[in-house]
């Protein structure tokens, strides 16, 4: 049934009238909205950064983790660390250094696995793919799978728990926007599947369910596809080959960046775009309260504009509930940029339920990030 929003649209006091533009002079705009950044918004603005605390505590803080400083390279995606979950969302950090010994197969949902760092061959019951860093791989729940990376790979996994990904609607946009759905990639039964498979000795399948996992010994390799048709496959999608859309005289919300879709969660891709030109349009990530979604980025590679002392491999976690925006350097090019174009790449996911942080996360986290916003 469709909502029917409580929204008396209006405007008091001195603000502006459209959204991350022309703001009243010397004021910061801040966003309170419903369902991300999907229902109804008022926009605030006030003489100071809404993020000028002096001190916070307690378990709402934001929090910020070098998981590129995570020791050690595990043998089974399922040995690697648990950094934030919750009953529909898992996410691992997962470092790899040799050929998977055994196969793995995820009985809990859809995998997606983002790769950081390295590049190699991933292997499975619909054949072969190769991968590099910027990778998204998409394995539906129930594939069997192995992946043997030419060198140390590090991995992003996000699993869809007890649910699937789909693509997001773009709506006005069109089907083909943002990436055209001929960019996702398929398995192959080629030569080097066929290689794979004359590997035909005893083979573990290491099988995750409801957290716990299993193993299912077999006197060969079981990935013995001769062929296979259908609608259901992983898919291969690159960051380089996402187009965001922008707007040159509005910052577009985080939404508009969305790459895939799970039943409570999002997951977007922020890509390099030009920045805004309108002298009136805001140029950095505007200050927020989404109080209806926990906000995670894992950030990639690049330059990233909007926030201090972040390195690639590092990932923060912004809990629902307080205002979160741009660092005070970043506000010092609120309006005016000095370069062209944003050249960051990140992925953010974004839970509609409140997440949990792993269990022997903290051993890399920054206790200083919630200090970060003082100026």
């Amino acid at each position: 049934m469709a909502r029917k929003w409580i929204t008396p649209s209006r405007v008091e006091g001195d603000a502006s009238r459209q959204a991350h533009a022309d703001m009243p002079a010397g004021t910061f705009e801040r966003e309170i909205s419903k369902e991300g950044f999907f229902g109804p918004a008022a926009f605030f603005h006030h003489k100071r950064p809404p993020t000028g605390w002096v001190n916070f505590e307690g378990p709402l803080r934001p929090r910020a983790f070098d998981l590129a400083a995570i020791k050690g390279a595990n043998a089974s995606p399922w040995a690697a660390t648990r950094v934030l979950h919750n009953n529909a969302v898992e996410m691992r950090f997962w470092k790899l250094d040799a050929p998977m010994p055994a196969l793995a197969r995820n009985g809990d949902g859809d995998q997606l696995l983002f790769v950081h760092k390295g590049a190699g061959d991933l292997f499975c019951d619909y054949g072969h793919i190769a991968f590099e860093a910027g990778d998204y791989l998409m394995l539906p729940r129930g594939t069997m799978w192995r992946m043997a990376p030419a060198s140390s790979a590090s991995i992003l996994m996000i699993e869809a728990t007890n649910s699937h990904y789909t693509l997001p609607d773009k709506g006005l946009l069109g089907p083909h926007a943002i990436f055209d759905p001929a960019m996702l990639d398929a398995p192959k039964i080629n030569d080097a599947f066929r290689a794979h498979q004359a590997d035909d000795k005893e083979t573990r399948v290491e099988i995750k369910k409801r957290g716990e996992v299993s193993v299912a010994t077999y006197p060969y390799n079981p990935l013995d596809a001769v062929g296979w048709h259908g609608e259901l496959s992983p898919v291969r999608l690159n960051v380089r080959h996402i187009r965001p859309i922008m707007s040159h005289r509005y910052h577009v919300p985080p939404s508009a960046h969305t790459t895939f879709l799970s039943d409570r969660f999002v997951v977007c891709t922020f890509a390099p775009r030009p920045f805004e030109t309108d002298p009136g349009a805001l140029k950095v990530p505007f200050f927020h309260n989404n109080d209806d979604y926990d906000e995670v980025l894992f950030y990639h590679a690049g330059d990233f504009f909007s926030r201090d002392n972040i390195d690639a491999g590092m990932m923060t976690f912004h809990p629902s509930g307080f205002t979160h925006g741009p660092h005070p350097k970043a506000l010092k090019n609120m309006l005016e940029q000095k370069k062209p174009a944003t050249d960051e790449y990140a992925v953010m996911i974004d839970t509609r339920d409140p997440l949990n942080v792993g269990e022997s996360i903290g051993a890399v986290e920054n206790r200083d990030y919630v200090n970060s916003w003082r100026t």
